[in-house]
């Protein structure tokens, strides 16, 4: 059973996953917070996936991120965010970010990336993927070896990887 713990600022979305999520046999979200519970609630819980809101107004997803990261038996965590600006993305990821999902994905798609969340994989929505392919200003210095490698790609080549 993978367990998983949903992090966002609106009630709605919390349901809302947490519906789409129950559903799946092999998935339980054991609880939901707003951002200013969040590491509490996943130190009490200890689930193996959180899905964290990056904008949230009592607390900055990104801090909640960090937070979870410095502990002992941190949980893999994937950022959810209705926007897909470029140094969310890259901030996210480069601070121990699993994952990056806008809250647009399809509703069958989630518990799929939840697995691959589990199993040690990592998931990006097409937008973001296709950012860290090809690259947007100001992120020259947050550029690490296995980007410009992609760089070195051919466009197919490239296309393929967003895929």
């Amino acid at each position: 059973m993978i367990r998983v713990v949903v992090v966002d600022d609106e009630a709605l979305v919390r349901s809302g996953f947490g519906l789409i999520l129950g559903a799946s046999a092999d998935i339980e979200v054991v609880a939901t917070a707003s951002g200013g519970e969040a590491v509490e609630t996943v130190r009490r819980v200890r689930p193996d996936v959180v899905l964290l809101d990056i904008r949230m107004p009592d607390v900055d997803g990104l801090t909640v991120l960090r937070e979870l990261r410095g502990a002992p038996d941190a949980p893999v965590v994937a950022m959810l965010t209705t926007f897909d600006a470029d140094e969310y993305i890259l901030t996210a990821l480069h601070s121990g970010a699993a994952g990056f999902l806008l809250k647009d994905t399809e509703p069958e798609q989630l518990a799929h990336l939840v697995r691959t969340l589990a199993a040690g994989g990592v998931v990006l929505s097409p937008k973001a993927s296709r950012t860290l392919l090809h690259g947007h200003p100001g992120a020259g210095a947050a550029v690490d070896e296995d980007a410009a490698r992609v760089r070195l790609l051919t466009a197919r080549e490239r296309d393929v990887l967003v895929l």
